[in-house]
């Protein structure tokens, strides 16, 4: 967290790759404002302005008293979004850059499919929750304990 954009949307975009890549599922408890803080050691009021962007956007729902849930339908309106900003921030600019150079969309979409199997199939590393950089606890809460009677 520290490309040089605001951290809350470094925030928000890390809970969205998380419901994404399916880490955190649809109907599943997101990370509340003070583990994100603490977690990132931010101010609340930062984390909290995260997530609010996601609630704005209808992908987070609140449930009073019992914190953050992703929406259903939630990854397809995410799917949608990203899909729209990689035609408009990606293909657009490579074809530009194409028709520039003199090529034409048979040679786009050659060089397309012969990188395709070159490219990295990883999954991101800036995601919720992973045991090793997110306490389990806040993205995947135990069941409430049942009490002795």
């Amino acid at each position: 967290m520290d490309d040089g954009r605001p951290l809350f949307v470094q925030i928000a975009e890390q809970i969205e790759s998380s419901i994404l890549d399916g880490s955190l599922t649809e109907g599943e408890r997101a990370p509340s404002t003070n583990e994100l803080a603490a977690f990132h050691r931010i101010n609340p009021a930062t984390a909290a302005k995260g997530i609010n962007l996601l609630v704005d956007r209808g992908v987070l729902t609140k449930r009073r008293g019992l914190g953050m849930f992703v929406t259903p339908g939630a990854r397809e309106l995410l799917h949608a979004e990203r899909r729209q900003r990689f035609t408009d921030d990606v293909v657009a600019a490579m074809v530009t850059e194409g028709r520039a150079i003199g090529l034409d969309v048979e040679d786009i979409v050659d060089m397309v499919r012969a990188a395709y199997p070159r490219t990295a199939t990883h999954p991101r590393s800036d995601t919720y929750p992973h045991s090793d950089t997110f306490p389990r606890s806040a993205a995947h809460p135990s069941p409430p304990k049942e009490r002795a009677q």
